[in-house]
């Protein structure tokens, strides 16, 4: 049954009517657990609250539906203003995004001048990007943009998803180039031929992705909500000494809130993932299909 549910959302995600009807209702159907909100202004105010209870963020804006030059155009402009909002506003925060929503598949050539874009503008305010992954079709030509991006700026990283067979070569490459990458087990619907079908694989994938990066001595984010992955990174970190400079821990909106908490009580430098923006449907049922038993909160919120 879980299975079939899981298959159910990450289908409902890419599905075009789907998030045409969920918009009709806002975030009331329980996505505002998930989501800070449909404005740069919403996003900013969950910063700060992150930022004083000693969280840093990582902002994105979600489009994951553009189909024209108007829209990725549209997208890149979000990215921009969203990064003049946390310039102005001082908050601890940079900003992740998809590079589909910016025209990947539309055009690479003008995927790559928007991104130019919007890296300049990070760089002049000494703020990061995050190059979200997603399915494993776009992963090489989003590596492949990286690494042209990488030619004129550094404050460029890129995700890597434990449930692909190639993530490990992918680790060991980016790592020799001194990339920041962020560490995920993946939340895609992918054929077994390119991921690893068992949970437990993509576990102990990731726990071997984290330690192959951190050896790399390049920086390296740790994203998960698992107790035992994020154990097992602990105490590999204390046994190789390695500076906490160098890592750090990251979680999404709305999950774990108390193990976010203590592990800024120990002391670990620690970003939450806070997405925001109108098209967020797709964005949620990803993470129904991770965990779920969360319809039920869902369901109590849409029959309030």
């Amino acid at each position: 049954m879980e299975k079939a549910m899981k298959s159910l959302f990450l289908t409902l995600a890419k599905n075009r009517a789907a998030n045409r009807w969920a918009k009709r209702y806002g975030l009331r159907l329980g996505a505002r657990r998930f989501v800070a909100g449909e404005s740069i202004e919403h996003a900013i105010d969950a910063v700060r609250k992150l930022n004083a209870s000693g969280r840093m963020a990582t902002l994105d804006y979600l489009g994951e539906f553009t189909s024209s030059e108007e829209e990725v155009r549209e997208t890149a402009d979000m990215c921009l203003k969203t990064l003049d909002a946390i310039h102005r506003s001082k908050v601890q925060a940079n900003l992740s995004l998809k590079l589909t929503s910016l025209g990947l598949d539309l055009s690479p050539d003008l995927c790559f001048e928007l991104m130019r874009r919007i890296l300049a503008r990070a760089q002049s305010y000494r703020l990061f990007v995050r190059i979200d992954m997603e399915d494993h079709a776009h992963c090489q030509p989003a590596i492949d943009m990286l690494k042209k991006l990488r030619g004129g700026y550094d404050n460029v990283g890129i995700v890597i998803q434990s449930y692909l067979y190639r993530s490990e070569e992918d680790v060991k490459e980016l790592g020799a180039q001194g990339v920041n990458l962020r560490l995920v087990k993946g939340a895609y619907k992918e054929p077994a031929s390119v991921a690893y079908p068992r949970k437990e694989d993509v576990d102990d994938n990731l726990i071997r992705l984290i330690k192959l990066h951190l050896r790399s001595g390049s920086y390296t984010a740790i994203a998960s909500h698992d107790e035992r992955i994020l154990s097992e990174a602990k105490r590999f970190i204390e046994e190789e000494g390695i500076p906490r400079s160098r890592f750090e821990f990251q979680m999404l909106y709305g999950i774990c809130e108390e193990l976010q908490l203590k592990l800024v009580e120990e002391g670990y430098r620690f970003r939450v993932y806070v997405p925001f923006g109108v098209d967020w449907f797709g964005y949620f049922m990803r993470r129904l299909a991770e965990r779920p038993a969360n319809v039920w909160f869902v369901l109590k919120n849409t029959f309030k």
